[in-house]
């Protein structure tokens, strides 16, 4: 059995040969196959000697072999030394070799490391809950009716306008005397409470009529999006063209109906957000879970990380930007420099915890078996119209499926460590949770 040479923590090296005899002899197979449809000048296809083809496409056919070779030796090699490689291994030649009787190489690579799981008795982590109460539900059909309302002008006895009514303004503003890119406008409509407007914009405009102009100072936030006005303060001249008050739907059969309740019974209506903000609580609470589950796992499993391994991790994330900058609609993404540094924090997070849960997982017994995938296609389908054909749609798709069995895991995992660990549990309220990132 060949010696595996240990260079440093995660840092290996390995010497591998392949005998020159086996290295032609695979060569000559190859040419020969290589023979029935090459087609060289002066020759029938099928009839190239054996020596044409050996001067024409020897050198790259034997560099070929010899890659393949070195490689199927290698991994040999390492599974017999019950190693597991992680990420591509580096071939060198080897000093002092037998170059008349075999090729040789000594591979460094890098390994996975042993991960010995810490104790979590001693770990505290927080376990939300959280529930849906009647206040949730009406504030749901409240935002359902703002997302439906209807504005209509306020009349000249009642025209101020206040939080909720839609203003429609032209406004000039200048920093130094001087107008600014973007400080003024013409017919521009705005609700006055949904912070659309910079706080001293919206009080500029409360309380004034149709009709009515008003001048005001407005000091832009040091971090504002607009770098060239980011920190100074504009003088803006603000004339009201119109106020209108918003009208929001009654919560009755008609707009039961609208919202897909078939006989428009609002009870009915008030059911169905129900039970789908308690899918969407349940889905919240089992993500901030999961987080402080694994977040405990880190605490207390130090791991060194392949270095290889993290690399190619970065390089998904990269990827993964870059697509999200192309849907965003961004040009030539594939040439906008990102710095791997950016994202290196987050891959080794990942790296790390993927080992450490695949050994948890492996040590106990924590797979996703498949009524637990099951159960969690048929939550996640039961929010729509045809659940039977999104349970096909994630069955039918290997990757799909592949995904919920990961979070399953997960779920598992996280359980896991609930059970082991000391846990506070903490009732949050509806809007908090909400809210939470």
């Amino acid at each position: 059995m060949t010696a595996v040479e240990t260079l440093d923590k995660l840092q290996r090296r390995i010497t591998v040969s392949v005998p020159k005899a086996d290295l032609q002899s695979e060569v000559v197979v190859r040419l020969k196959n290589m023979s029935r449809t090459a087609r060289v000048s002066g020759f029938r296809p099928g009839k190239v000697p054996l020596a044409v083809l050996q001067k024409r496409y020897g050198p790259s056919v034997e560099a070929e072999v010899l890659q393949d070779k070195v490689g199927q030796v290698f991994f040999e090699a390492v599974r017999a030394a019950h190693v597991r490689v992680a990420g591509m291994p580096r071939f060198t030649p080897h000093d002092g070799s037998d170059a008349a009787e075999a090729f040789a190489f000594d591979a460094e690579f890098e390994v996975y490391p042993d991960i010995a799981l810490g104790d979590l008795s001693g770990v505290e982590v927080e376990r939300a809950s959280c529930e849906v109460d009647d206040a949730a539900v009406e504030k749901t059909v409240d935002v359902l009716r703002r997302q439906r309302r209807s504005f209509v002008e306020r009349d000249a006895a009642d025209g101020a306008a206040r939080e909720g009514d839609r203003v429609t303004v032209d406004f000039a503003g200048t920093i130094d005397d001087v107008a600014f890119p973007g400080g003024s406008a013409e017919g521009f409509a705005f609700v006055l409470g949904e912070g659309r407007m910079l706080p001293e914009f919206e009080a500029g405009a409360t309380g004034r009529k149709a009709g009515e102009e008003t001048d005001f100072d407005l000091h832009f936030p040091e971090d504002y999006q607009g770098r060239e006005v980011a920190g100074k303060t504009a003088r803006f001249h603000v004339r009201v063209q119109k106020v209108e008050m918003q009208q929001l739907p009654e919560v009755n059969t008609e707009f039961a109906t609208e919202l897909g309740v078939p006989d428009g019974d609002v009870a009915k209506l008030r059911d169905d957000i129900r039970r789908n903000l308690e899918r969407e609580v349940k889905a919240r609470l089992s993500s901030r879970n999961r987080n402080a589950a694994m977040e405990a796992l880190l605490k207390v499993n130090p791991v060194d990380l392949p270095a290889g391994v993290v690399a190619e991790e970065i390089d998904n994330l990269i990827r993964g930007a870059r697509e999200d900058l192309a849907g965003r609609g961004m040009k030539d993404v594939d040439k906008l420099p990102i710095a791997p540094d950016m994202f290196r924090d987050q891959a080794e997070r990942r790296v790390r915890l993927g080992l450490i849960v695949a050994e948890l997982v492996k040590e106990n017994e924590l797979h996703a078996k498949p009524e637990q995938i099951r159960a969690h296609v048929e939550n996640l389908a039961s929010s729509y119209e045809d659940p039977q054909e999104v349970v096909r749609w994630y069955y039918g798709d290997q990757q799909r499926l592949s995904q919920v069995e990961s979070i399953v895991i997960e779920n598992n995992v996280a359980d896991y460590v609930f059970e082991k660990a000391r846990v506070t549990d903490k009732a949050l309220g509806f809007d908090e949770l909400m809210q939470s990132n």
